[in-house]
Protein backbone atom coordinates (compact mmCIF):
# COMPACT_ATOMS: atom_id res chain seq x y z
CA UNK A 1 0.00 0.00 0.00
CA UNK A 2 2.60 2.43 0.84
CA UNK A 3 4.94 1.44 -2.38
CA UNK A 4 1.30 2.27 -4.23
CA UNK A 5 1.31 5.50 -2.58
CA UNK A 6 4.40 6.25 -3.40
CA UNK A 7 4.52 5.70 -6.81
CA UNK A 8 1.32 7.67 -7.11
CA UNK A 9 3.19 11.01 -6.03
CA UNK A 10 6.46 10.49 -8.96
CA UNK A 11 6.25 13.28 -11.07
CA UNK A 12 6.40 10.34 -14.20
CA UNK A 13 3.34 9.66 -12.99
CA UNK A 14 1.44 12.74 -13.45
CA UNK A 15 3.24 13.51 -16.69
CA UNK A 16 1.94 10.51 -18.30
CA UNK A 17 -1.64 10.63 -17.02
CA UNK A 18 -1.29 14.82 -19.19
CA UNK A 19 -0.48 13.21 -21.69
CA UNK A 20 -2.32 10.44 -22.23
CA UNK A 21 -5.55 12.55 -21.27
CA UNK A 22 -4.69 15.40 -24.23
CA UNK A 23 -3.68 12.73 -26.77
CA UNK A 24 -7.42 11.32 -25.91
CA UNK A 25 -8.89 14.73 -26.31
CA UNK A 26 -7.05 15.55 -29.48
CA UNK A 27 -7.39 11.96 -30.70
CA UNK A 28 -11.79 12.35 -30.09
CA UNK A 29 -12.12 16.15 -30.98
CA UNK A 30 -10.04 15.51 -34.63
CA UNK A 31 -11.85 12.41 -35.00
CA UNK A 32 -15.45 13.82 -34.52
CA UNK A 33 -14.09 17.11 -36.78
CA UNK A 34 -12.86 14.58 -39.77
CA UNK A 35 -15.85 11.65 -39.07
CA UNK A 36 -12.18 9.47 -38.90
CA UNK A 37 -11.08 8.44 -35.69
CA UNK A 38 -8.97 6.05 -37.58
CA UNK A 39 -6.99 9.10 -39.05
CA UNK A 40 -6.88 11.01 -36.37
CA UNK A 41 -5.31 8.28 -33.92
CA UNK A 42 -2.79 7.49 -36.76
CA UNK A 43 -2.10 11.32 -37.10
CA UNK A 44 -1.94 11.82 -33.60
CA UNK A 45 0.49 8.98 -32.93
CA UNK A 46 3.10 10.83 -35.04
CA UNK A 47 2.53 14.26 -33.74
CA UNK A 48 2.69 13.50 -30.11
CA UNK A 49 6.09 12.33 -29.33
CA UNK A 50 6.95 15.46 -31.66
CA UNK A 51 4.90 17.27 -29.16
CA UNK A 52 6.59 16.08 -25.85
CA UNK A 53 10.49 16.80 -27.52
CA UNK A 54 9.46 20.08 -28.13
CA UNK A 55 7.62 20.98 -24.69
CA UNK A 56 10.63 18.86 -22.85
CA UNK A 57 13.14 20.57 -24.50
CA UNK A 58 11.67 24.14 -23.93
CA UNK A 59 10.64 23.76 -19.79
CA UNK A 60 13.87 21.80 -18.79
CA UNK A 61 17.00 23.13 -21.36
CA UNK A 62 15.75 26.35 -22.80
CA UNK A 63 13.90 27.94 -19.83
CA UNK A 64 16.27 27.02 -16.87
CA UNK A 65 19.46 28.06 -19.21
CA UNK A 66 17.78 31.06 -20.88
CA UNK A 67 15.92 32.88 -19.00
CA UNK A 68 15.73 35.62 -18.13
CA UNK A 69 19.24 36.35 -18.68
CA UNK A 70 18.76 35.98 -22.57
CA UNK A 71 15.33 36.12 -23.47
CA UNK A 72 16.73 37.24 -27.33
CA UNK A 73 18.17 33.93 -27.46
CA UNK A 74 15.65 31.97 -26.15
CA UNK A 75 13.22 33.50 -28.51
CA UNK A 76 15.51 32.65 -31.47
CA UNK A 77 16.38 29.04 -30.46
CA UNK A 78 12.62 28.36 -29.49
CA UNK A 79 11.57 29.25 -32.91
CA UNK A 80 14.14 27.68 -34.49
CA UNK A 81 13.28 24.03 -32.68
CA UNK A 82 9.70 24.86 -33.30
CA UNK A 83 9.88 25.31 -37.24
CA UNK A 84 11.71 22.19 -37.18
CA UNK A 85 9.94 20.30 -35.65
CA UNK A 86 6.71 21.61 -37.47
CA UNK A 87 8.49 20.43 -40.54
CA UNK A 88 9.72 17.12 -39.54
CA UNK A 89 5.86 16.40 -38.76
CA UNK A 90 4.89 17.45 -42.10
CA UNK A 91 6.85 14.83 -43.98
CA UNK A 92 6.02 12.55 -41.07
CA UNK A 93 2.15 12.62 -41.74
CA UNK A 94 2.59 12.36 -45.37
CA UNK A 95 4.81 9.18 -45.29
CA UNK A 96 3.20 7.61 -42.94
CA UNK A 97 -0.58 8.86 -42.67
CA UNK A 98 -2.08 10.80 -45.56
CA UNK A 99 -0.74 12.53 -48.78
CA UNK A 100 -3.76 14.91 -48.23
CA UNK A 101 -1.96 17.89 -47.85
CA UNK A 102 -3.02 20.43 -44.95
CA UNK A 103 -6.68 17.90 -44.81
CA UNK A 104 -8.76 20.04 -42.35
CA UNK A 105 -8.09 23.44 -44.58
CA UNK A 106 -10.77 22.29 -47.28
CA UNK A 107 -8.18 23.24 -49.60
CA UNK A 108 -6.86 21.00 -52.31
CA UNK A 109 -3.81 20.45 -54.32
CA UNK A 110 -1.36 22.06 -52.14
CA UNK A 111 2.06 21.43 -51.88
CA UNK A 112 4.12 19.54 -48.87
CA UNK A 113 5.59 23.01 -47.23
CA UNK A 114 2.41 25.45 -48.81
CA UNK A 115 2.91 28.17 -45.95
CA UNK A 116 -1.14 27.71 -45.48
CA UNK A 117 0.11 24.59 -44.11
CA UNK A 118 3.50 25.34 -42.50
CA UNK A 119 2.01 28.15 -40.53
CA UNK A 120 -0.96 26.53 -39.41
CA UNK A 121 1.02 23.32 -38.26
CA UNK A 122 3.50 25.86 -36.44
CA UNK A 123 0.86 27.30 -34.82
CA UNK A 124 -0.42 24.08 -33.75
CA UNK A 125 2.90 23.51 -31.93
CA UNK A 126 3.40 26.79 -30.24
CA UNK A 127 -0.29 25.38 -29.21
CA UNK A 128 1.22 23.05 -26.85
CA UNK A 129 4.50 24.76 -26.03
CA UNK A 130 2.31 26.92 -24.81
CA UNK A 131 0.26 25.14 -23.00
CA UNK A 132 3.48 22.86 -21.54
CA UNK A 133 4.61 25.99 -20.35
CA UNK A 134 2.14 27.04 -18.75
CA UNK A 135 1.56 24.40 -16.86
CA UNK A 136 5.35 24.09 -15.61
CA UNK A 137 5.07 28.14 -14.24
CA UNK A 138 1.76 27.12 -12.50
CA UNK A 139 3.43 23.93 -10.65
CA UNK A 140 6.60 25.87 -10.04
CA UNK A 141 4.64 29.11 -8.68
CA UNK A 142 2.42 26.50 -6.34
CA UNK A 143 5.79 25.17 -4.92
CA UNK A 144 7.92 27.94 -4.75
CA UNK A 145 4.91 28.91 -2.42
CA UNK A 146 4.72 26.05 -0.41
CA UNK A 147 8.56 26.27 0.66
CA UNK A 148 7.83 29.85 1.41
CA UNK A 149 5.30 29.13 3.37
CA UNK A 150 6.98 26.17 4.79
CA UNK A 151 10.28 28.58 5.33
CA UNK A 152 8.25 31.22 6.67
CA UNK A 153 6.42 28.55 9.38
CA UNK A 154 10.04 27.57 10.17
CA UNK A 155 11.14 30.93 10.93
CA UNK A 156 7.86 32.16 12.78
CA UNK A 157 8.63 28.63 14.86
CA UNK A 158 12.49 29.70 15.52
CA UNK A 159 11.32 32.83 16.60
CA UNK A 160 9.12 32.14 19.20
CA UNK A 161 11.74 29.49 20.42
CA UNK A 162 14.11 32.21 20.43
CA UNK A 163 11.75 34.74 22.46
CA UNK A 164 10.44 31.96 25.06
CA UNK A 165 14.02 31.11 25.69
CA UNK A 166 14.83 34.89 26.32
CA UNK A 167 11.83 35.10 28.62
CA UNK A 168 12.73 32.01 30.76
CA UNK A 169 16.11 33.10 31.81
CA UNK A 170 15.04 36.91 32.39
CA UNK A 171 12.03 35.20 34.72
CA UNK A 172 14.23 32.75 36.73
CA UNK A 173 16.55 35.80 37.32
CA UNK A 174 14.18 37.11 39.65
CA UNK A 175 13.09 34.38 40.73
CA UNK A 176 16.41 33.42 42.32
CA UNK A 177 16.99 37.02 43.67
CA UNK A 178 13.17 36.75 45.53
CA UNK A 179 15.11 33.20 47.09
CA UNK A 180 17.99 35.19 47.87
CA UNK A 181 16.45 37.70 49.92
CA UNK A 182 14.91 35.14 52.28
CA UNK A 183 18.20 33.22 52.35
CA UNK A 184 20.18 36.16 53.59
CA UNK A 185 17.17 36.42 56.28
CA UNK A 186 17.50 33.12 57.21
CA UNK A 187 13.71 32.56 56.67
CA UNK A 188 12.42 29.72 57.53
CA UNK A 189 10.14 30.34 54.19
CA UNK A 190 13.14 29.55 52.14
CA UNK A 191 12.70 25.65 51.65
CA UNK A 192 8.71 26.42 50.79
CA UNK A 193 10.15 29.19 48.42
CA UNK A 194 12.40 26.10 46.78
CA UNK A 195 9.72 23.85 46.43
CA UNK A 196 7.50 26.83 44.64
CA UNK A 197 10.65 27.64 42.43
CA UNK A 198 10.94 23.74 41.17
CA UNK A 199 7.11 23.42 40.54
CA UNK A 200 7.98 26.42 38.24
CA UNK A 201 10.97 25.53 36.99
CA UNK A 202 9.12 22.08 36.16
CA UNK A 203 6.50 24.06 33.78
CA UNK A 204 9.21 26.46 32.16
CA UNK A 205 11.22 23.48 31.30
CA UNK A 206 8.57 20.88 30.08
CA UNK A 207 5.36 22.75 29.37
CA UNK A 208 6.65 25.77 28.01
CA UNK A 209 8.20 23.59 24.92
CA UNK A 210 4.44 22.79 23.84
CA UNK A 211 3.19 25.46 21.25
CA UNK A 212 -0.25 25.52 23.55
CA UNK A 213 -0.99 24.53 26.87
CA UNK A 214 -4.16 24.11 29.13
CA UNK A 215 -5.32 27.44 30.57
CA UNK A 216 -5.49 25.81 34.02
CA UNK A 217 -2.12 25.29 34.12
CA UNK A 218 -0.63 28.52 33.00
CA UNK A 219 -3.45 29.84 36.20
CA UNK A 220 -1.61 27.20 37.91
CA UNK A 221 2.09 28.57 37.25
CA UNK A 222 1.02 32.17 37.71
CA UNK A 223 -0.43 31.37 41.29
CA UNK A 224 3.20 29.79 42.17
CA UNK A 225 4.56 33.04 41.05
CA UNK A 226 2.26 34.91 43.31
CA UNK A 227 2.92 32.58 46.27
CA UNK A 228 6.63 33.17 45.53
CA UNK A 229 5.66 37.41 45.62
CA UNK A 230 3.79 37.05 48.87
CA UNK A 231 6.44 35.30 50.60
CA UNK A 232 9.08 38.07 49.88
CA UNK A 233 6.77 40.92 50.92
CA UNK A 234 4.33 39.32 52.97
CA UNK A 235 1.86 41.80 54.70
CA UNK A 236 2.45 44.52 52.78
CA UNK A 237 1.45 42.05 49.15
CA UNK A 238 -2.44 42.63 48.51
CA UNK A 239 -2.87 40.62 45.82
CA UNK A 240 -6.33 40.28 44.21
CA UNK A 241 -6.89 37.93 41.73
CA UNK A 242 -10.11 37.55 39.95
CA UNK A 243 -11.06 34.43 37.41
CA UNK A 244 -14.47 34.34 36.16
CA UNK A 245 -15.69 32.23 33.03
CA UNK A 246 -15.16 28.54 32.15
CA UNK A 247 -11.58 28.20 32.79
CA UNK A 248 -11.53 24.47 31.53
CA UNK A 249 -10.72 22.78 28.01
CA UNK A 250 -8.84 26.21 26.84
CA UNK A 251 -5.13 26.53 25.43
CA UNK A 252 -3.02 29.05 25.27
CA UNK A 253 0.75 29.84 24.68
CA UNK A 254 2.82 28.83 27.38
CA UNK A 255 4.26 32.01 29.72
CA UNK A 256 1.94 34.23 27.95
CA UNK A 257 1.16 36.12 30.47
CA UNK A 258 3.58 36.28 33.76
CA UNK A 259 5.59 38.94 32.12
CA UNK A 260 2.89 41.27 32.76
CA UNK A 261 2.08 40.32 36.11
CA UNK A 262 6.42 40.51 36.60
CA UNK A 263 5.82 44.26 34.94
CA UNK A 264 3.38 44.84 38.10
CA UNK A 265 5.16 43.44 40.31
CA UNK A 266 8.24 45.67 39.03
CA UNK A 267 6.24 49.05 39.18
CA UNK A 268 4.25 48.62 41.59
CA UNK A 269 6.04 47.41 44.89
CA UNK A 270 8.86 50.59 44.60
CA UNK A 271 7.05 52.71 47.06
CA UNK A 272 8.68 52.37 50.24
CA UNK A 273 6.30 51.42 53.66
CA UNK A 274 3.37 51.14 51.56
CA UNK A 275 0.92 48.36 51.50
CA UNK A 276 1.17 46.85 47.52
CA UNK A 277 -2.34 46.46 45.91
CA UNK A 278 -2.17 44.32 42.42
CA UNK A 279 -5.51 43.51 40.78
CA UNK A 280 -5.03 40.61 38.42
CA UNK A 281 -8.15 39.58 36.44
CA UNK A 282 -8.92 36.70 33.86
CA UNK A 283 -12.24 36.26 32.22
CA UNK A 284 -13.29 33.93 29.87
CA UNK A 285 -16.06 34.75 27.69
CA UNK A 286 -17.38 33.83 23.93
CA UNK A 287 -13.64 31.79 23.28
CA UNK A 288 -11.71 35.06 23.78
CA UNK A 289 -9.73 35.52 27.20
CA UNK A 290 -9.77 39.19 28.80
CA UNK A 291 -6.33 39.34 30.94
CA UNK A 292 -6.07 42.55 33.39
CA UNK A 293 -3.38 43.87 35.50
CA UNK A 294 -3.71 46.63 37.69
CA UNK A 295 -1.19 48.25 40.09
CA UNK A 296 0.10 51.79 41.80
CA UNK A 297 2.43 54.01 40.14
CA UNK A 298 6.01 54.04 41.76
CA UNK A 299 8.23 57.08 41.11
CA UNK A 300 10.06 56.68 38.07
CA UNK A 301 12.23 58.63 35.62
CA UNK A 302 11.07 61.33 34.22
CA UNK A 303 10.98 62.31 30.35
CA UNK A 304 11.58 65.29 28.69
CA UNK A 305 7.95 65.96 27.90
CA UNK A 306 7.22 65.87 31.26
CA UNK A 307 5.76 62.56 32.01
CA UNK A 308 6.58 59.39 33.66
CA UNK A 309 8.34 57.02 31.85
CA UNK A 310 8.57 53.15 32.75
CA UNK A 311 11.65 50.99 30.94
CA UNK A 312 9.22 47.59 30.76
CA UNK A 313 12.36 45.20 30.46
CA UNK A 314 12.81 42.58 27.97
CA UNK A 315 10.61 40.31 29.37
CA UNK A 316 7.29 42.09 28.18
CA UNK A 317 8.68 43.62 25.03
CA UNK A 318 9.81 39.71 23.93
CA UNK A 319 5.42 39.07 24.93
CA UNK A 320 4.54 41.88 22.58
CA UNK A 321 6.16 40.20 19.95
CA UNK A 322 5.25 36.60 21.05
CA UNK A 323 1.89 38.39 20.70
CA UNK A 324 2.05 39.41 17.07
CA UNK A 325 3.69 36.74 15.66
CA UNK A 326 1.08 34.22 17.16
CA UNK A 327 -1.90 35.97 16.67
CA UNK A 328 -0.90 38.67 14.00
CA UNK A 329 -3.79 41.13 14.52
CA UNK A 330 -6.76 39.01 16.37
CA UNK A 331 -5.53 40.41 19.85
CA UNK A 332 -5.74 43.30 21.55
CA UNK A 333 -3.18 44.44 24.07
CA UNK A 334 -3.78 48.09 25.89
CA UNK A 335 -0.69 49.68 28.09
CA UNK A 336 -2.59 52.61 30.00
CA UNK A 337 -0.99 54.74 32.61
CA UNK A 338 -2.50 56.75 34.41
CA UNK A 339 -1.91 59.49 37.18
CA UNK A 340 -1.76 56.88 39.78
CA UNK A 341 -2.30 53.61 38.19
CA UNK A 342 -1.00 51.46 35.59
CA UNK A 343 -3.54 48.97 34.20
CA UNK A 344 -2.55 46.25 31.22
CA UNK A 345 -5.12 44.79 29.28
CA UNK A 346 -4.98 41.77 26.89
CA UNK A 347 -7.64 40.52 25.13
CA UNK A 348 -6.62 37.06 22.98
CA UNK A 349 -8.62 34.20 21.51
CA UNK A 350 -8.50 30.77 23.77
CA UNK A 351 -8.12 27.34 21.48
CA UNK A 352 -10.31 24.55 22.73
CA UNK A 353 -8.73 21.60 24.05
Amino acid sequence: MQADRSFAKHPIVYHFLFWIIYFTFNWIRWGSYFDDYHYSFQSNLVEFPLHIVLVYFNIYYLMPHLIPKRIAWYAIILFVSTLAITLIRIVLTYYFVTTDVYKESGFEDLSLFHFKYVSASFIGEIYVVAIGTAIKMTADWIQYKSKTTELQKVNLETELAFLKSQIQPHFFFNTLNNLYSLTLDKSNKAPYTVLKLSELMSYVIYDAKQKKVPLVKEIKHIQNYLDLEMLRYGERLNVDLEISGDIEGKLIPPVLLLPFIENSFKHGTRLIGQDIPILISLSVKAGRLHFVTENNKSPGPIADNGLQTYNHGVGLENTKRRLKLIYNHDYELELIEGEEKYRTYLNIPLDEN
